[in-house]
């Protein structure tokens, strides 16, 4: 696929320590675009350096909320298929184009297996999406979706799903989902998602809003 097609949202918030590498990589697949959210420190600018399409909120609204910024913009650039990636290195790079071939290959969304998880309520939430939909790991940052499918919901977010929404929407209505397993690398410094009882409680809270919200 001509890497203009791909539009790669990246939302980061203070990851100065790795936004340069992960970005100058991303670029070789497809058309970086950081969604720098509220960040302190220069992500910013050195994403723009690194040669992203940078998006800036002028304070933090969270994860949810820069993707929701992150598809809409890769949306007006034309963006046939959309991949969301972490800006912490956790995710690697060079895995873009395993995630381009499966869409190639009919898959209208790619979800990422990590080989770990930290917290009690993704084991919860995994078990859920396993049993009703055979995902076998909805948190995982790097998914990769035709920009279709996101057309056809007109958000990516709407209530705060840690980056499930769309795809629940996707399977629930039978589109074609593929998976890929791959290695998370250690991250530099602390997660931003919060303290363990933060953390637990907001997937809790996605899990029962994706029940009941997600058509």
């Amino acid at each position: 696929m001509d890497r203009s097609r791909v539009g790669i949202v990246i939302p980061a918030l203070n990851e100065s320590a790795t936004i340069l590498d992960v970005v100058e990589t991303a670029g070789i697949y497809g058309v970086p675009i950081v969604v720098d959210d509220g960040s302190t420190d220069d992500t910013a600018e050195l994403a723009k350096q690194a040669g992203a399409v940078v998006v800036s909120h002028e304070r933090n609204h969270g994860y949810d909320a820069a993707l929701n910024t992150g598809f809409e913009k890769a949306a007006r650039l034309g963006s046939e298929v959309i991949i969301t990636l972490d800006a912490d290195g956790q995710h690697d790079p060079s895995l873009i184009q395993r995630f381009i071939d499966r869409i190639d290959a009919g898959a209208d969304v790619v979800v990422g297996i990590r080989g770990r998880r930290q917290r009690f309520a993704e084991h919860l939430f995994a078990w859920y999406t396993r049993l009703r939909f055979g995902i076998i790991d909805p948190l995982c940052g790097m998914k990769a979706y035709r920009a279709v499918v996101y057309e056809s919901l007109g958000h990516f977010d709407s209530y705060g799903s840690i980056g499930t929404e769309l795809l629940i929407f996707a399977a629930k209505k039978g589109r074609r989902i593929g998976q890929m397993p791959f290695s998370v690398r250690e991250r530099k410094d602390r997660s931003r998602f919060g303290r363990v009882l933060v953390g637990n409680y907001k997937i809790v809270r996605a899990i029962a809003l994706s029940i009941w919200r997600v058509k």
